[in-house]
């Protein structure tokens, strides 16, 4: 019982997360020691990897799979969160943004926090299908 409540805990706050970021307006609350930190995480495979799992199993139902968002959950690989600083989505997770409907992500272990981050962040941002090429539309 206690794992179904922490598992619909998750999958809401990933869908505010997204909800807010895509905003952008909670970048002006963050303050400057908290934008500037750094994720102990960033670039490790294994955290990435383990970002990932997190996002899978919590987020990937409000966010699609791929993070590009879905139905009024904007994109986590929108240019807004891709170019917002590790510490700044941190400060995000941390606080959340009731306004918006985000609740805090701070009953969750700091290191699952940043290893979302290193998750999010090695997607990049969301490019739009590449056009055919003369090659791939040359009959055989």
């Amino acid at each position: 019982m206690q794992a179904c409540k922490f598992v619909g805990l998750m999958i809401l706050l990933c869908a505010a997360m997204v909800s807010l970021a895509a905003d952008g307006r909670w970048l002006k609350h963050v303050p400057e020691a908290d934008r500037n930190g750094g994720n102990p995480f960033a670039g490790q495979p294994e955290a990435i990897a383990a970002g990932g799992r997190v996002f899978e199993d919590h987020c990937a139902k409000g966010h699609g799979e791929d993070a590009t968002g879905r139905a009024k959950r904007p994109s986590l690989r929108n240019d807004r969160v891709q170019r917002a600083t590790d510490g700044e989505i941190f400060w995000l997770l941390r606080n959340g943004g009731l306004p918006k409907g985000m609740p805090t992500w701070a009953a969750l272990p700091e290191p699952m926090r940043w290893q979302i981050i290193a998750y999010i962040k090695s997607l990049g941002p969301a490019t739009p299908a590449a056009a055919p090429s003369a090659a791939d539309t040359k009959p055989n």
